[in-house]
């Protein structure tokens, strides 16, 4: 009898404890958590993430609040956003004003490697957490990594490793590589010269282009008086879809010239339709209709906005959820103590698979893919674009940590 008496005393223990938990509330620093969006909304990146990585983000939080419930971390979650127009001295201004007046407790997005840049300092200087999603540039790892940035879906170096690595492994040794002229496209043809070259592949020429641009004809008909093997084009966005509309209008397809791809999202394909990139490679770190899981959350996305999801509107949606977390496992909004959740966390959602925040630089590995365009031939349904060839493990897709200039001095 005395034992049964224990085994009661013991689960309304284990009851009361579980209750406890339950209730558990972090303890916030103005009885709320600001999620801020800042982004391209009106230029060149406005369809590749935009006002859909606001709506992404939006759905995070209401996903969070479905599953735990409101006001579960303490208090509401408030969404906001900012259009940054690619100017780094305006998404300066816009970091300072979410931190200083909004309460902003971390910015999520921020394409364009220069304003990204821009919004890494503002996050060091005011001790405040930045969780970049879709601006490519190594320095937020490298040279000019803080404690209060992380990079989450992808940078130059994993697109390089992937489809510099392919295309010069699969005979494309001569290249001619036009880049924008900031620090994105700078950084981009600094990471694919490397990965052609230790492949065996030579860079013919390389010429920066003005960015936006909308003509690259002088560009084009240099690339076809060089004759390369490829012509590597590193811009994104609507300057990536006017380079590839000309580079078929020129006809350098037709002269043998192989069009490579340093950053392609799903969003330019649609632009001008799979047959203007029919065959082309790209390495990319996600794709909307990857598997079951990926497939699930896009059709909620699409329901949403109408339109399918890149991978950055994917990677905004993660990016959030995994902040959230990250306050959960903290018990607080404080910034060092939701860094330090962060770091070294191992986790696998629909959009990074089997991913780990690296702490010493606070690289975001998970799984890459390279892939294919179909020609529209091939194409089932609308949005489908591309064929995944193969998976890229996290463990090889990112720059390794020997390679690393971050000095880590936190």
């Amino acid at each position: 009898m005395r034992r049964v008496g224990y085994a009661i005393m013991a689960l309304v223990g284990i009851l009361a404890l579980g209750a406890s938990f339950s209730q558990q509330r972090a303890k916030l620093s103005d009885n709320k958590i600001v999620l801020a969006v800042l982004n391209d909304q009106s230029g060149v990146y406005a369809d590749l993430s935009g006002k859909n990585s606001v709506e992404a983000v939006k759905m995070a939080v209401e996903d969070f609040e479905a599953k735990y419930g409101k006001n579960a971390l303490g208090g509401p979650i408030e969404v906001v956003s900012a259009d940054h127009q690619n100017k780094p001295d305006l998404a300066n201004a816009k970091a300072q004003e979410f931190y200083d007046r909004q309460g902003a407790d971390v910015i999520l997005d921020v394409p364009t490697s220069s304003a990204a840049l821009a919004v890494a300092g503002v996050a060091k200087q005011k001790k405040r957490l930045y969780i970049n999603i879709t601006a490519a540039t190594t320095e937020l790892t490298g040279a000019q990594c803080n404690k209060y940035t992380f990079h989450y879906a992808y940078d130059t170096y994993m697109l390089a490793n992937g489809t510099g690595v392919a295309v010069t492994n699969s005979g494309g040794k001569s290249w001619y590589i036009v880049y924008p002229n900031y620090a994105f496209g700078q950084d981009m043809e600094k990471s694919f010269r490397r990965a052609i070259e230790r492949n065996g592949g030579k860079v013919l020429q390389s010429d920066p282009t003005p960015f936006p641009n909308d003509d690259f004809s002088s560009f084009l008909l240099k690339a076809a008086s060089s004759k390369p093997q490829v012509l590597g084009a590193m811009q994104a966005g609507q300057d990536l879809v006017n380079l590839v509309k000309q580079y078929n209008e020129f006809g350098l397809k037709k002269q043998g010239i192989q069009l490579a791809i340093g950053l392609l999202f799903d969003t330019d394909i649609h632009a001008l339709g799979p047959d203007a990139y029919a065959g082309v490679v790209y390495t990319t770190a996600w794709y909307w209709n990857l598997d079951a899981k990926s497939r699930a959350w896009a059709d909620r996305f699409f329901q949403r906005t109408k339109t399918r999801p890149t991978f950055a509107h994917a990677g905004n949606y993660s990016a959030a959820w995994q902040y959230l977390e990250a306050v959960r496992r903290a018990g607080t909004d404080d910034a060092d103590a939701v860094a330090k959740a962060l770091e070294g966390y191992r986790f696998s959602d629909f959009f990074a698979r089997n991913a780990y925040i690296r702490p010493e630089d606070h690289r975001v590995l998970h799984d890459a893919y390279l892939a294919r365009v179909k020609p529209a031939s091939q194409v089932k349904e609308p949005w489908d674009y591309s064929e995944i060839l193969s998976t890229i493990p996290a463990i090889k897709a990112f720059r390794p940590l020997t390679d690393s200039p971050c000095k880590h001095d936190w």
